[in-house]
């Protein structure tokens, strides 16, 4: 270092060729100047230089940095869906709940709360968000672990803030859209869902859910003439795809059942003479007072 002034860079020492040379053996120019006391020899080389290139070569190399981490986040390819209600599955492609997708229900709250019961049930954490009307004890009369539930009923204008960071938490976000969505907070919300092996549930339309639940008929038993509750209901639900893709899937739930719970409703039974529009006494169906006049009862609202 003392004899041929200075130090270089890692850079210059490994670069080729005799500009890039240094030490006792590099050639010396020809028109070098003598150096002090009668020695001569190679001026320090100079080296361009590049410091575009070199921004480039860092950009990769982050670039390729973070696609390792990305394929290390990324949910693995044999991960299983969410365990879905019995009552669900022949209305979900797989019979589950696909981690990263996201299930659109239409109007009806109990409906939506099947859809977190039998994860929850298996440990899950669920979120529900912008749902003032979400019962907690019908959530645990179903299965549902309240210990495991988090509530935030009224997110105000942050509702998509607070369902983005739920999902970094909770394996099912139950959310009610407040506002307008657009296809950027979508996909980011996805991607999030994604990274997380989550999925989520939105209580009215959602862009690109890949399922749309809706109850399209429904009849109440227990109701009479002039006596007489709200028991049972019994519901078709029926599943679209994403944008209309494949046919609509239906079935018959009880939704809710006397007990409460959501499960299939057995096939109706036709009667002699006729067939069966519904059990004897229920909404919707054709009810014969003492004049052999067929009239239909229904109830003059009820809350799903």
């Amino acid at each position: 270092m003392f004899e041929y002034e200075g130090m270089q860079t890692a850079a210059a020492l490994l670069s080729p060729g005799p500009e890039g040379a240094t030490g006792p053996d590099a050639p010396a120019r020809p028109d070098a100047p003598a150096r002090p006391g009668g020695r001569s020899g190679a001026a320090r080389p100079t080296r361009r230089v590049d410091h575009l290139g070199d921004a480039r070569a860092a950009l990769e190399r982050i670039t390729a940095l973070r696609s390792r981490v990305s394929e290390m986040e990324a949910p693995r390819v044999d991960v299983q869906g969410l365990p879905t209600a019995d009552a669900l599955q022949s209305l979900l492609p797989g019979g589950a709940i696909r981690v990263g997708g996201s299930y659109a229900v239409q109007e009806s709250v109990l409906l939506a709360m099947t859809m977190l019961q039998a994860a929850s049930a298996e440990g899950a954490w669920c979120a529900v968000v912008g749902v003032p009307s979400f019962g907690v004890e019908a959530a645990a009369a179903m299965g549902i672990d309240l210990e495991r539930l988090v509530l935030v009923p009224d997110p105000g204008d942050q509702w998509l803030t607070v369902t983005a960071a739920l999902a970094d938490v909770a394996q099912i976000v139950l959310a009610r859209p407040l506002g307008r969505v657009v296809p950027g907070d979508v996909s980011r919300l996805s991607a999030r869902l994604r990274q997380r092996g989550g999925a989520l549930v939105a209580l009215g339309a959602w862009p690109g859910a890949d399922v749309t639940l809706r109850v399209s008929d429904s009849v109440w038993t227990g109701i009479g003439d002039g006596h007489g509750y709200l028991a049972e209901r019994r519901a078709t639900v029926t599943a679209s795809g994403r944008a209309g893709a494949g046919r609509p899937v239906s079935a018959d739930l009880l939704l809710p059942a006397a007990d409460g719970a959501v499960r299939p409703a057995a096939p109706l039974v036709a009667r002699a003479g006729g067939t069966d529009t519904g059990a004897p006494g229920s909404v919707g169906s054709a009810v014969a007072d003492g004049a052999g006049v067929s009239r239909v009862l229904r109830p003059v609202a009820v809350a799903s």
